[in-house]
C-alpha cells in the first residue's frame, strides 16, 4: 500500500483545535433570537450594505450584514479590487501606523459614552486565541457565507456576521460602516441596545435538559 492512515502517534500528535471562547464566537448550544431589522446602511452604484436580521444570545448578538456587489459602472479591475474587500479583514486587515486600504471593508460598534470597537486588524487564528477574554466590548468579525442568487454573473451576494460581545447596553447605539473604494463613506446608522437586550431573554439552549 503506497498510502497508508496515520498512526495512533501521529494522529494523537495533531493539535487540537481549542474552543472558541465566549468573547469571539456565539455559543454553540444556544438557539438566539431573530430580530428582523431591514436597516439600510449604504448604497451606492455598485454596492448595497444592509442589516437585515440581528441575532440575540445570552452573551452577545450577531449583526448580519448583507453586502451585495454589482460591476455596473466597475472596469473589470476595479471590480475584481473591490471584490478582494471583502476578505482583506480576515487575511491581511491593515498594517499597524499605515493608512486603511481603501478597498478594506471596515465596521464598527460605538456606544452612548464614547465607547467602540472595530473590526479593524483582527487576526482570526483560532490556534492562537486567548481564552481569557479582552477589555470589553469587542466585534469580531466571522467567516461570512456566499449566497447564490439568479442574476448576471458579476453580481454577488454576500454576508458578514458580526459578534458583538459582551451585549449592548440597554440604551441606543451606533453601528459604523466605510468602503472607500466601493464610494461608502463613513456611515452610522443606529441600533436599539433595549430591543437586543430583550431578544436576548428570548434565546434558548437547544438541549434544555443540558
Amino acid at each position: 500500500m503506497f498510502f497508508e492512515p496515520p498512526t495512533e502517534e501521529e494522529e494523537s500528535a495533531a493539535p487540537s483545535r481549542p474552543e472558541l471562547p465566549a468573547w469571539c464566537a456565539p455559543p454553540p448550544d444556544e438557539m438566539g433570537a431573530v430580530i428582523v431589522s431591514g436597516l439600510l446602511l449604504a448604497r451606492t452604484p455598485n454596492v448595497v450594505l444592509i442589516l437585515p436580521t440581528i441575532e440575540a444570545f445570552s452573551g452577545g448578538c450577531l449583526l448580519n450584514v448583507d453586502i451585495v456587489t454589482r460591476r455596473h459602472t466597475m472596469s473589470p479591475g476595479e471590480y475584481e479590487t473591490l471584490q478582494t474587500g471583502l476578505h482583506l479583514p480576515l487575511i491581511t486587515g491593515a498594517s499597524a501606523g499605515k493608512p486603511l486600504p481603501d478597498n478594506l471593508l471596515r465596521f464598527g460598534v460605538r456606544f452612548a459614552d464614547g465607547t467602540k470597537t472595530t473590526t479593524v486588524g483582527q487576526r482570526f487564528d483560532r490556534l492562537r486565541l486567548q481564552q481569557d477574554p479582552p477589555p470589553p466590548p469587542r466585534l469580531t468579525l466571522l467567516i461570512g457565507s456566499f449566497s447564490m442568487r439568479s442574476g448576471p454573473e458579476d453580481d454577488n451576494v454576500s454576508t458578514m456576521r458580526l459578534w458583538l460581545w459582551p451585549l449592548p447596553p440597554p440604551e441606543v447605539f451606533e453601528l459604523a460602516a466605510e468602503w472607500p473604494a466601493a464610494g461608502v463613506e463613513l456611515t452610522l446608522a443606529q441600533l436599539d441596545g433595549a430591543a437586543i437586550g430583550a431578544g436576548a431573554r428570548q434565546a434558548a439552549p437547544y438541549w434544555p435538559e443540558a
